[in-house]
């Protein structure tokens, strides 16, 4: 379905493992007139990249997006390109992209279940992380005598208690589109509603349902003996099990060489947990009181 600016999460992404966030781009006559939400940046204004990605992601500007397109991909279609290089490498099958800021465009969408992927993803990057939780974001501005100041457009990140991003959209075709996550009890949860009238209820809802559902469970704890083994767990492992699901969680031990530089520093192996045919998690084997892993 078409995604609206949720096609930011891509760009923000993108653009942080690509560029150096600290790079001063120089905003084009093409980023500066882009229609839609702005950040109402002036041609030959100079940024950088890192407070850019807080006007994309926190206000939604497209000129910023295509700021940043061109000053990492060199252009819109070369960074497009890497867009769907990303998506790939993600195994999105149900992604496409023309543009990094998502105004309505033939061949460029995305999946609800390809978002909620890409967002976990994205999510475990540190600065992608910090940014899609700022409520507020103040940056220099070189024509006039105060501030940039961006307030996050994001309402669940005040009415939804742990909430701590991700992105907000709209266009006339997409209607309403949002990906929001939340973190309680060290469970990290993100849910995507597309064309939704009702989203930030139904995200509520949704999120609500996550946490009451599917809690984080304690499978094997750091230090504690693997069964079949002579070693330990490196470190602790849990996974959000619904009711009825534990049982099926599988396991599998991975051994190294006892030459290897593995072996050397002190690992033993891996133990492996498979749910549903595949890997979902893994955790380092270690000889018994030595010190686990963080």
């Amino acid at each position: 379905m078409k995604i609206a600016s949720l096609t930011k999460i891509m760009t923000a992404i993108v653009a942080i493992e690509h560029g150096r966030l600290d790079e001063l781009v120089t905003v084009s006559n093409r980023a500066a007139g882009k229609e839609g939400s702005s950040l109402y940046l002036r041609a030959g204004e100079k940024m950088t990249l890192r407070n850019l990605l807080y006007g994309l992601m926190l206000r939604s500007g497209n000129d910023a997006a295509v700021a940043i397109a061109e000053h990492v991909g060199g252009s819109v279609e070369g960074f497009a390109y890497l867009m769907n290089k990303k998506a790939e490498e993600l195994g999105l099958a149900n992604s496409h992209f023309v543009n990094p800021h998502g105004l309505d465009q033939p061949g460029h969408y995305m999946s609800a279940n390809d978002l909620a992927r890409l967002s976990a993803y994205a999510l475990r990057n540190p600065e992608f992380k910090r940014i899609v939780s700022t409520r507020v974001k103040r940056a220099p501005n070189p024509f006039e005598d105060w501030d940039y100041k961006w307030v996050n457009k994001n309402k669940m990140l005040s009415m939804y208690e742990g909430a701590d991003g991700v992105k907000t959209g709209y266009t006339k075709q997409a209607s309403r589109t949002l990906v929001s996550s939340a973190t309680r009890n060290g469970q990290q949860l993100a849910a995507v509603t597309l064309n939704d009238g009702n989203d930030w209820e139904d995200h509520r809802r949704l999120l609500d349902y996550g946490f009451r559902h599917f809690p984080l469970q304690e499978v094997i704890r750091a230090g504690e003996p693997v069964p079949g083994t002579a070693f330990a767990a490196g470190r602790t492992f849990r996974y959000p099990f619904a009711a009825g699901e534990r049982e099926n969680m599988a396991f599998r031990v991975q051994l190294v060489r006892p030459d290897s530089i593995d072996a050397r520093l002190g690992y033993r192996g891996q133990l492996q947990f498979v749910f549903g045919g595949r890997m979902v998690g893994a955790v380092p084997l270690i000889p018994p009181n030595q010190p686990s892993v963080h």
